[in-house]
């Protein structure tokens, strides 16, 4: 039986996303009506500049107190979508306060504070939904905490950030090195006139974070992310990669260890085969590859970012969280059940892609190769070439740990042969 009474929906941020959700909900009222089982009334709008002209919005819904907003009493769930730390927190726990469930894009806030959040929500009895805080339109979060709930989910690795890939797929398509390509992501809009935090891995380690915690019931901050951006990533490391039958992707991968006894959550670049499914992820585009016991390996891909992509993924979560407003349930919470330990990038094991400039005359290869031995490294390939007195020296690895080629590369620096490391990059999905 249909409810007459509408949900009311406190939209927090009007921006590029926050539009197209109140774009949605206008023209696809009918549809949400149906699918919910009641109407969804758009309630209040929050902005900080109340004066600009927000088509579609009837001006009366705009305000400038987000706070009294989400205190009115007869909001059934606020959408969030303004970003960072603060007021968002505040403005969060006190919708919960007074009896509202929460739906937020907010990557940065879930990854700080998640643990919190998910504690104010059970403690009110509401929902926090969170779809579009990863991946933009992937559907990824709910398929990770409810579809594969049964399973046991041992290593996610992705492509989460379409401004890094966007970069990377023009400096391995064109040549172009990494300024020119950024020049261009900038000049597309694929990039903000700060790209910090994309080119430096921060926003990708945000979603490393939330993607961790839920695919291994254990909770994971944003500080317990490794991070390293790109860079420093140029035209020659493409053309080694090219040797390899590889690219170069920015991964977030989080892994469960091979004795189940800890995790890892990290942020890099690394080489991939071009053989593997995140190899031909193009453009803007994200991917996200999940491999668990029982299904096996799962490939999420679609636009990550973007008004209408994200928006899409915000009404996903207003339609299941007004569900089970009306229903009279919440959905899944927290589970951190596990509580895993995390362990440091030292203790990672993978594959490593070394190029050194060293002497040309005889003896450096075994020099170099008694360094790697010493540390307990073993050597897969070595490819050497030079002239004139100088050479470059290739050396990929089997798997090591983080902290032992970190200590064979201090030894190599210290040979009166080795010039320089020219760069050092991990070898990931083989």
């Amino acid at each position: 039986m249909m409810r007459t009474r509408p949900l009311k929906v406190a939209l927090l941020g009007c921006g590029v996303v926050g539009s197209e959700v109140a774009r949605i909900m206008t023209t696809h009222a009918d549809d949400l009506t149906a699918r919910i089982g009641a109407p969804v009334e758009l309630a209040g709008v929050a902005v900080r500049r109340p004066d600009r002209v927000r088509e579609g919005i009837a001006p009366e819904l705009i305000t400038t107190d987000a706070t009294a907003l989400v205190k009115r009493g007869d909001i059934d769930v606020v959408v969030e979508v303004i970003g960072g730390i603060e007021p968002a927190r505040g403005l969060i726990t006190t919708a919960f306060e007074h009896g509202a469930s929460v739906v937020s894009a907010n990557k940065a806030l879930l990854a700080q504070d998640g643990a919190a959040l998910h504690a104010a929500a059970e403690e009110h009895g509401r929902d926090l939904y969170y779809e579009a805080a990863v991946a933009g339109a992937i559907p990824l979060i709910r398929p990770l905490r409810e579809s594969l709930a049964g399973d046991k989910i041992n290593r996610v690795m992705g492509i989460v950030n379409g401004t890094t890939n966007f970069i990377l797929d023009k400096m391995d398509s064109s040549g172009a090195g990494y300024q020119e390509a950024l020049d261009e992501a900038t000049a597309l809009g694929y990039a903000e006139a700060d790209p910090t935090a994309d080119v430096e891995g921060f926003d990708a380690a945000a979603k490393a974070a939330i993607l961790a915690g839920i695919a291994f019931h254990t909770r994971v901050r944003l500080d317990d992310v490794y991070r390293e951006g790109m860079t420093e990533v140029t035209a020659a490391d493409f053309a080694s990669a090219k040797e390899m039958g590889c690219t170069i992707k920015l991964l977030a991968i989080c892994e469960r260890a091979e004795d189940g006894a800890s995790v890892t959550a990290r942020v890099h670049p690394a080489m991939i085969p071009l053989s593997h499914p995140l190899a031909s992820v193009r453009g803007a585009y994200n991917a996200v590859f999940v491999e668990s016991d029982a299904a096996g390996q799962l490939m999420f891909y679609g636009p990550g970012a973007g008004g209408s992509p994200t928006a899409s993924a915000v009404l996903g979560d207003l339609v299941a969280v007004c569900r089970n407003r009306i229903g009279g349930a919440t959905g899944p919470g927290e589970s951190a059940y596990a509580a895993l330990p995390v362990s440091p990038m030292g203790d990672v094991v993978t594959r490593y892609h070394i190029s050194l400039d060293v002497a040309d005359k005889p003896g450096v290869l075994a020099q170099v190769a008694t360094v790697f031995a010493e540390h307990g490294v073993s050597i897969d390939t070595v490819r050497q070439s030079g002239k004139d007195g100088e050479a470059s020296l290739v050396v990929v690895t089997h798997r090591a740990s983080d902290a032992a080629l970190t200590g064979t590369v201090e030894a190599l620096r210290k040979l009166d042969t080795v010039r320089g490391v020219a760069s050092i990059m991990r070898v990931e999905g083989e």
